[in-house]
This record gives C-alpha cells, sequence and structure tokens, in this order.
C-alpha cells in the first residue's frame, strides 16, 4: 500500500501526455449522446482513425526529446548539468509589504489588466454573461490586451511569489472574465494557475481535488447560464447532459470536417492570425465550411488544420505542439519561475482546445513566446555550444 502511495505521489499529472488522457476522455463523455439519448447521430468510423493518428503524431513529439537525451550525449549531459529544483513551497511572503521590484512589476501588470477589463465591461452597458447580444460584442480589442497581460502576469506573479494577497487578484480577474460569459478565459485561469501552483507548492491531495471541482462546476455553470441567455434557442437537457452534447457535437463536426480536408485551404489559420483586427470569428468560417451556417462552431483540436491542410497538415500541427510543450515542460522543472508560468499558461490552453480548436490569436501569441523561452531556456544550458564549453 505504501507502494502505491509513493507511485501516485511521484506521478506528474501535468507532463503533457495529459493532452492525450483529456482527448481520449472528451471522446468516452461524448458518447452517451450517440449510443444512449441518441440526442446527435453517430460519427464514421474515419474520425477514429484521424483521432488515433492526431494522437500518436502528438506522442511522438513528446517522446522526441526523450530521444534527444537517451541518444546525445552532449544533450544529455548538458540537461544533467542544468540545476535541478524540486517541488517545494516558496518563501511564505506577508500579506502586504516588503516588495521587491520584480514583485511591484508584476503587480502592476496584473492590476492594468483587471482594470483594462473593468473598463470594458464598463463600456459594453450591461454583463454579457447573462446577455448573447452583449456576449458577441464582448471581445473587443482592449478585452484582448487585458487577457494578454493578465493571464501571464498573474501566473508569473504566483510562480515567484508566495503571498495570500496576490489569490484576491486571482479571484478578482477570475470574477470579472466571468462576466464576460465565455468559458474558456476563466477556465484557462483556473486550470493554469493551478498548473502553477502544482509546480510551485507543495498541495495536498484534498486542495487538489476541491480546485479540480472548483473548475469542473464553473465550466459547467458558465456554459449553461450563456446558453439560457440566448432567447432564441430553448433547451430541455440539464447542466450535465449539456456537457456531453457539447463533447458529442463538437466531435460530429469533426467527423464532418474528415469529408471536408483542405476545404478553407489556410484560409482558417490566416483568419486566425489575422481576424480579430478585422473582425472575422475563424469558428464561423468553420460553421460556413462545414454546415453552411455562419455560426461559431468548434471543430476539436484536430478540427481547423484538417480543413486547412488535410490529415497530413494536422498531424505536423499535433506533433509540434507535442514537441514544444515536452521540451518547455524539461525547462521549467529545472528554472520555474517564468517558465512554469508560460507553460502552465499554454498547456491549460491547449486542454481548452480539445474542444474549441486552435483558433485563438491570443494562444498563438502565447506559443511563441515559449518558443522565444525555449531557445533562451537552451542558451542557459549551453545547448547550443559544444560539449568542452559545459560546467
Amino acid at each position: 500500500m505504501n507502494n502505491i502511495k509513493s507511485y501516485l505521489k511521484n506521478i506528474d499529472v501535468f507532463n503533457p501526455l495529459i493532452i492525450v488522457f483529456a482527448i481520449v476522455l472528451f471522446v468516452l463523455i461524448a458518447l452517451p449522446t450517440w449510443y444512449i439519448t441518441t440526442e446527435l447521430h453517430t460519427p464514421e468510423i474515419p474520425m477514429y482513425f484521424f483521432i488515433l493518428f492526431g494522437l500518436v503524431l502528438f506522442i511522438l513529439g513528446t517522446f522526441t526529446p526523450n530521444i534527444l537525451y537517451k541518444f546525445n550525449n552532449s544533450f544529455k549531459n548538458k540537461i544533467e548539468n542544468f540545476k535541478f529544483k524540486p517541488k517545494k513551497n516558496l518563501e511564505k511572503l506577508p500579506f502586504f509589504g516588503n516588495y521587491s521590484r520584480m514583485e511591484s512589476l508584476l503587480l502592476f501588470i496584473v492590476i492594468l489588466g483587471i482594470v483594462l477589463q473593468i473598463i470594458n465591461l464598463i463600456s459594453l452597458g450591461g454583463i454579457p454573461l447573462f446577455s448573447s447580444y452583449l456576449k458577441t460584442k464582448a471581445a473587443t480589442k482592449i478585452w484582448l490586451i487585458s487577457y494578454i497581460i493578465y493571464l501571464p502576469g498573474i501566473n508569473l506573479l504566483l510562480a515567484k511569489f508566495n503571498r495570500n494577497s496576490h489569490y484576491l487578484l486571482l479571484i478578482l480577474g477570475l470574477f470579472l472574465f466571468v462576466l464576460t460569459g465565455y468559458r474558456t478565459t476563466p477556465i484557462a485561469i483556473l486550470l493554469s494557475t493551478f498548473i502553477t501552483l502544482y509546480y510551485t507548492r507543495n498541495f495536498e491531495t484534498k486542495h487538489q481535488l476541491i480546485f479540480i471541482l472548483i473548475i469542473i462546476i464553473l465550466f459547467i455553470l458558465i456554459g449553461f447560464i450563456a446558453i439560457k441567455s440566448i432567447s432564441t434557442q430553448h433547451w430541455r437537457i440539464g447542466p450535465l447532459e449539456l456537457v456531453s452534447y457539447r463533447a458529442g457535437f463538437t466531435l460530429n463536426i469533426f467527423d464532418k470536417v474528415t469529408r471536408r480536408q483542405f476545404l478553407t485551404h489556410g484560409n482558417l489559420f490566416y483568419s486566425t492570425l489575422s481576424g480579430f483586427f478585422n473582425s472575422v470569428d475563424p469558428r464561423v468560417l468553420v460553421g460556413q465550411a462545414v454546415l453552411n451556417e455562419n455560426h461559431s462552431i468548434t471543430s476539436t483540436i484536430f478540427g481547423p488544420a484538417t480543413l486547412d491542410f488535410g490529415i497530413m497538415g494536422m498531424g505536423i500541427q499535433m506533433f509540434l505542439l507535442g514537441l514544444i510543450l515536452k521540451f518547455l515542460y524539461i525547462i521549467q522543472k529545472y528554472k520555474k519561475d517564468i517558465f512554469t508560468a508560460f507553460y502552465a499558461v499554454v498547456l491549460a490552453q491547449t486542454l481548452i482546445w480539445i474542444e474549441t480548436g486552435p483558433t485563438d490569436l491570443v494562444v498563438w501569441i502565447f506559443y511563441a513566446i515559449c518558443i522565444f523561452l525555449i531557445f533562451i531556456g537552451f542558451y542557459k544550458i549551453n545547448f547550443f555550444n559544444e560539449e568542452k564549453n559545459v560546467k
């Protein structure tokens, strides 16, 4: 029994392979809507092949650094000389006072993000969570700037400084982003900060379970309130049934996507990078391509790349996501701080992508920052220098 407890304690829950587990779980959640309630039609067999292919390529991406580590002595020695920082509690700081310059800067960034979100809500003239009309207008340029600086800012603050007052800023920011009516932003805030705390604090198991339960409840609650606020839709299913229905519907969309490879010829990815500034929603383009309707439609993490570039393009995407996540995961274990914060941000966002798909400019911005951080991390371990330079 003690050996089992010790083994479970040493499992790293937020290894990049959690993406594989989450995708399989997503499919399982959808099964009741296909085979029990028959709310949706059953997808065809090729869809499962596409999912399996994407998962295999993702796993290959995560194992590539391991292969380098195993067979490249230079890489192995440099990693082993990169000072490891085991998970531990940061030094406990008082509730207020004794702020360093770095902490003061991060506080300013987080508070600025909160203020911008307040300005955004005031300018909308209402609460988008309870109005489908306001929700369509909530993702303004102010909202984008607010989210870009708040999400990494709060994670950096928690990763570097163990001060209880910072949790007040987390709760306030979370509350404001909940009011926008979007599920993804508050879930990303909660999930990323949980991952950050997981790697920088000694969380008891019961506290981890409580945190996860809060995330699940918030996810279900926001989604249910949001659809109830749409006056043109009248749902006859409950909150828990809605979760299964959303998973099943999204996978049904991907099922249709598998028969429409190359249909958008890269237009989805282009609109993801530029559409925010041109008021073009890439998910509406998915709806137009798959359903011939001007509705915002999610198509899973595999959908947009398959529509744009076919199954091989989707496979390359999954391989690169696995590769980037694994490299950043390795570096954050040794360096913590900014590496842990951004690993938490992109891992949380990638988990959300399992349903929504990679059609968010802000997340690709975070991934671009992470690629830069990986090169910084490699520089710090003399990865680009000869073996003789390693001390």
